[in-house]
């Protein structure tokens, strides 16, 4: 089999021949070249596993080259060389398509592990089963079909990606699939959610600690980081990191590297960085409680994932697919009648899929004969859910109790106390579904201690 060949530029002859010396050690055959022009010669009479640019040639850009490259060889992965410390020229190249970067003076480290993800991303195109996408991330619509198309796209780069959209869109299901997607699918895909970590347990949760530096600390371990070393690194709910965890989490993005509590020097890191979160980010940053710095280095592209009353048609599909996982191969698979169908496609979804599966699986509970009528799908209560507070005087002495039994299509009176513990089970529901189950998170996002969060799910019998 013939060598993999690799596009070296830039106009340092010393750095063309410490590239060329460390990329011939490892099996690439190396073309080494000092201009754009040059560049440009070769790109055009032959194909490369790998080309490496500086970003300031004679006579011009190396950011050009990355546009070329990415517009006229996009299966050619290409890396930006950046002079130490410019992470705005690493970003603007990644927008333009780069595949990463690495920084001067050169680490070998960095750059053989770069160069390995690199030759992994061309032989997943060439040899490995390509990962169906339509059948992890459902749906027709053209929102859905753009969605799908921008994470082919990502999973080819290893630059941040962040991922905006509403609680229960499926940000973490989109974020795994531009792992399986990439040159990374055979290391470690680490999710987790920010907001279910104690802030004073973080940087060890995160970076580690060694042995004896902190009371309790009795043995080393490894943080997130290490766990997530050659593979991808989810941040989940990203915007509930405290101000002190995001100048920590900017600095390992820049540097590549993290030290340990208690450690002495900084331990390289080979991760891809995913984020997401339901919040607006952008108006975190106007209000001054997230870092902007941190936001552009995260964000270098975004991918939307759209809510699903944004995609009203994938409904039916969605809604089948979920009756036959709760079916759990049974024959007899519960249906929706015509009505419930239409119900289901009349409502907004306020919790989007998440959302879809808690109702259809609550109706299987309350059908008849596995037929699914409107009634049971109980949507009536979940679109009431903030119109009781819309209208409501604050003082109980001005309502008149029959005006409020007029407004009200229900068959009989409510009582108060019914009516408030409606309101706390719904608004505790809520909370565990944007907290993922975590109760800890949960008991956080309500302002209450956990032992007050399992008292209450116990009188309120949720599981």
């Amino acid at each position: 089999m013939s060598k993999p060949s690799a596009l070296v530029i830039d106009d340092e002859r010393d750095i063309r021949e410490l590239l060329d010396i460390t990329l011939s050690r490892m099996g690439l055959q190396v073309d080494a070249v000092g201009n754009v022009a040059d560049a440009k010669q070769k790109l055009a009479t032959q194909r490369y596993a790998l080309c490496l640019t500086d970003m300031r040639l004679p006579d011009g850009s190396g950011q050009e080259l990355v546009e070329l490259i990415a517009r006229a060889h996009p299966d050619t992965p290409v890396a930006m060389i950046t002079a130490h410390g410019n992470m705005d020229a690493a970003v603007t190249a990644l927008k333009a398509g780069a595949f990463d970067f690495v920084s001067k003076p050169v680490d070998l480290g960095i750059l053989r592990r770069l160069v390995q993800t690199a030759l992994k991303l061309g032989e997943s195109r060439r040899g490995m089963p390509v990962i169906d996408a339509a059948s992890k991330l459902l749906g027709n619509s053209a929102a859905m079909q753009l969605a799908r198309a921008t994470i082919g796209k990502l999973a080819r780069s290893q630059a941040p990606v962040y991922i905006s959209g509403e609680s229960g869109v499926g940000k973490e299901l989109a974020a795994r699939l531009i792992h399986e997607q990439g040159p990374r699918a055979s290391a470690a895909f680490v999710p987790v959610n920010c907001g279910a970590i104690p802030s004073e347990l973080m940087e060890s949760e995160f970076f580690g600690h060694r042995k004896g530096s902190f009371t309790g600390a009795h043995a080393d371990k490894d943080g997130l980081f290490k766990v997530a070393q050659g593979g991808t690194l989810f941040l989940d709910e990203v915007a509930e990191l405290p101000l002190h965890m995001q100048v920590k989490l900017l600095r390992v993005i820049q540097e590549k590297a993290v030290r340990p509590i208690g450690g002495r020097d900084e331990v390289p890191v080979d991760v891809r960085i995913l984020s997401a979160t339901h919040k607006n980010l952008e108006a975190l940053v106007a209000n001054n409680t997230f870092r902007q710095d941190l936001y552009y280095r995260i964000n270098v592209i975004e991918l939307h994932m759209p809510a699903l009353r944004e995609r009203r048609e994938d409904v039916p599909l969605l809604a089948a697919r979920v009756l036959e996982r709760l079916a759990g191969g049974s024959d007899a698979q519960p249906k929706l009648t015509p009505a419930a169908l239409a119900a289901l496609n009349a409502y907004d979804f306020p919790g989007n899929v998440r959302e879809l599966e808690n109702i259809l699986e609550r109706a299987i509970a309350l059908c008849e004969n596995g037929v699914i009528e409107a009634g049971d799908l109980r949507l009536a209560a979940q679109a009431s859910r903030t119109a009781p507070n819309a209208n409501m005087s604050t003082s109980a002495a001005s309502v008149d109790p029959e005006d409020e039994d007029d407004d009200d299509n229900s068959n009989g009176p409510v009582h108060l106390d019914e009516y408030i513990s409606q309101i706390e089970r719904e608004t505790i529901e809520k909370a565990l579904l944007e907290s993922r189950y975590n109760k800890t998170a949960t008991a956080k996002k309500l302002g209450i201690t956990f032992r007050a969060l399992r008292y209450k799910l116990k009188k309120l019998g949720i599981d």
